[in-house]
């Protein structure tokens, strides 16, 4: 069985209207001139990080890079600003949507366009205060570990593919 069987939803093409986006999930990973954004699933033994915005929308910590800035310098930035962590252990891209956009120009300058990818890693964190909350992202009230079934069933509210996401992440991440 490939993991496209095992996780049917996660590697189905989807659009994400919210960006203007038509999406597919791969274990390939992109060049690194492709990533516009990375997001982690953060481990805390095993245990996994989520983070409930103002929408009370759970998410995984992560976000935008921003101009010249390396993978690991933007989930370092991400996980201070979203989840109050810091790495405890090398980051592992394990995957990534590939993303064509029909908006007219990037998202921001720097950016590739119309072609572009979300990074997907895991790391193991640890949780070392509030979340730095900059005016220009997210706002989030809280951030909590849970068992894999429950970050399951929290990751849903952010997206329909988190839940297969996260699985997969858990599955693949080194121990």
């Amino acid at each position: 069985m490939t993991l496209a069987d095992r996780f049917p939803l996660l590697y189905a093409p989807a659009r994400w209207e919210w960006g203007g986006l038509g999406v597919q999930f791969s274990t390939d990973l992109p060049p690194d001139e492709l990533v516009t954004n990375i997001h982690v699933v953060c481990f805390v033994g095993d245990r996994i990080v989520l983070c409930r915005d103002t929408r009370d929308i759970w998410i995984l910590p992560g976000g935008t890079r921003e101009a010249h800035e390396s993978i690991e310098s933007c989930v370092i930035r991400e996980l201070a600003e979203e989840a109050g962590a810091e790495l405890a252990g090398p980051l592992h891209p394990f995957g990534a949507h590939y993303a064509t956009t029909d908006h007219p120009t990037p998202y921001r300058p720097w950016q590739p366009h119309p072609p572009k990818a979300w990074l997907w890693c895991t790391a193991d964190v640890t949780l070392t205060g509030e979340p730095t909350n900059p005016d220009d992202a997210e706002h989030i009230l809280e951030v909590r570990t849970f068992p894999l079934p429950e970050a399951r069933h929290h990751a849903a509210t952010d997206a329909p593919h988190l839940p297969d996401l996260l699985t997969l992440a858990t599955h693949l991440h080194p121990r």
